[in-house]
């Protein structure tokens, strides 16, 4: 491709990746936006349906090819609320534990913590997002994105935040997403757009809440101070340290294969 053309554009659609995405419906010369779960975005791009997503960190190693967008992610430093393990069992008395089909890396981060903080070695068993069943069939549960951030499990359910977990073992953020697609498509206008987006997304916080539907004002106070307060949506050297640190446990614990260094989109 020569000249910059509209590519196809899988935008995860929890409520976490809206100030990326801001504004990028007004550049239909550029994307033809889809909306997914972090699971199937990934599933997209792997499969060449779309020339870009939002990827969850772990997926970035499926192909060496890959390139991300400097500069943007969605991270945290410390509680992220979003991603989180709920059980009724002291964490050392877990023997099963199921997964939120709808992310490798919050699942890959979780069997790094069992094995290098909690020294246990539970049974994982993927399952759809539903905290009761969840839990009626393991000790603990994994959830992540909305479900997890409006959650209101009983008194007896204890939830364990893994975005503090990590950053307690190793003093680092955690970055759970970025964009993420291939040189041979993706030009320095979609580059520049999706920059950009992130600027006018992160100053315009409120009205993102404001503008989306909520079911109730409960929820929509909740994810003000979500966004405000618990994510971070840069891409620092601080946050790139700790992607290589995440891509070196998860090689160590034979996640992946091998790990990668991020590598980068021209702007």
């Amino acid at each position: 491709m020569t000249e910059t053309q509209a590519i196809p554009l899988a935008v995860v659609r929890f409520i976490n990746t809206k100030p990326l995405a801001y504004g990028l419906d007004q550049h239909p010369d550029l994307f033809k936006l889809q909306f997914h779960v972090p699971s199937q975005c990934a599933a997209l791009l792997h499969g060449r349906s779309v020339d870009l997503a939002m990827l969850s960190a772990i997926e970035y190693l499926r192909q060496p090819d890959y390139r991300a967008v400097p500069g943007v992610a969605v991270a945290s430093k410390g509680p992220v609320r979003s991603v989180a393990l709920y059980t009724t069992r002291r964490i050392e008395d877990i023997r099963s534990i199921a997964l939120d089909s709808r992310s490798r890396t919050s699942a890959t981060l979780l069997r790094i913590l069992c094995q290098r903080r909690y020294a246990i070695e539970p049974e994982f068993v993927t399952m759809r997002p539903n905290l009761s069943a969840m839990l009626n069939r393991c000790d603990g549960a994994l959830m992540i994105g909305d479900a997890a951030l409006f959650a209101q499990p009983g008194p007896e359910v204890q939830k364990i935040d893994l975005g503090e977990e990590w950053t307690n073992m190793t003093g680092l953020p955690f970055v759970w997403s970025f964009w993420v697609g291939r040189p041979q498509t993706v030009r320095p206008a979609h580059v520049q757009a999706l920059r950009s987006a992130r600027v006018a997304g992160t100053s315009s916080l409120d009205t993102i809440v404001a503008t989306h539907r909520f079911r109730n004002a409960a929820q929509a106070a909740i994810a003000r101070s979500y966004l405000h307060e618990n994510l971070r949506f840069e891409l620092t050297e601080e946050g790139r340290a700790a992607v290589e640190r995440f891509y070196a446990a998860a090689a160590d614990i034979g996640v992946v294969p091998d790990a990668a260094p991020l590598r980068f989109f021209d702007t």
